[in-house]
């Protein structure tokens, strides 16, 4: 198997941190093929970032599947640009955000997702209950910049585990959910801690990207996935005006 780890923004060091994520859970025979935009944010924290970075992820997604992917993964936890990848796609495409919601669901009733800044706790929420678990999962803010987890000293991780403390203590949480894919390097270790399971979506999109290849089942192009309509686009977006379909 092939499955290609698209990392939406253009920090390196994110892409290697979730490609090592992938590659520890993968099954022997899968090969992770990672990926970083080539033009985009630096890291995506809200609605702007994400709208800017899928020229750059639908770009890396399309060589990806060129080059013989069987899968993609979208390693940001906004599930940036995945009803657009999914149209653009004929392999199957994932996010960590559904794809970690659906994995602490089989493993807790309730469930908190503690991610980065305030604005993405909002945009999570939604996505909560987009995917159906607005009412079993809870979203906390621990107020760190993205970038900030790169950084030693940041105090990142110790604003991390105050909120899984409070998301134990006070929502009820029989799980955590690393709600940003620069924490998937956290999870054992935060797992070894707390005793609750402790999903990390890097891990979570990667072993559900295997299930469906082996399936061989992909995205149904019929109707809301269906591929873009051929027609003209303008400007610097020109290069993705979609082609006739064969």
């Amino acid at each position: 198997m092939r499955i290609l780890v698209v990392n939406p923004n253009t920090t390196i060091s994110m892409t290697e941190k979730a490609a090592e994520a992938a590659r520890l859970v993968a099954a022997t025979g899968t090969e992770i093929i990672a990926a970083t935009a080539a033009m985009g944010p630096a890291s995506i924290e809200g609605h702007y970032d994400g709208a800017l970075a899928l020229p750059g992820l639908l770009d890396a997604i399309r060589e990806g599947e060129a080059a013989g992917a069987q899968a993609a993964v979208i390693a940001c936890f906004d599930d940036t640009g995945l009803d657009a990848a999914r149209s653009l796609a004929s392999i199957p495409v994932l996010g960590l955000c559904e794809s970690a919601l659906v994995t602490a669901g089989f493993l807790a009733q309730r469930f908190t997702v503690v991610t980065t800044l305030e604005r993405s706790r909002v945009l999570l929420e939604n996505l909560t209950r987009h995917y159906g678990f607005g009412g079993r999962a809870k979203v906390r803010a621990a107020d760190i910049p993205v970038l900030d987890l790169e950084k030693e000293g940041s105090g990142a991780l110790d604003k991390l585990r105050h909120q899984i403390e409070r998301a134990l203590a006070e929502d009820g949480a029989e799980a955590i959910v690393l709600g940003c894919a620069g924490m998937a390097d956290l999870a054992y270790e935060l797992q070894s801690i707390y005793r609750v399971p402790v999903v990390d979506g890097v891990s979570a999109a990667v072993k559900q990207a295997e299930a469906l290849i082996a399936q061989r089942l992909t995205t149904s192009k019929r109707g809301s996935y269906a591929a873009p309509l051929a027609k003209p686009y303008s400007g610097m977006l020109s290069g993705f005006a979609p082609a006739a379909s064969v």
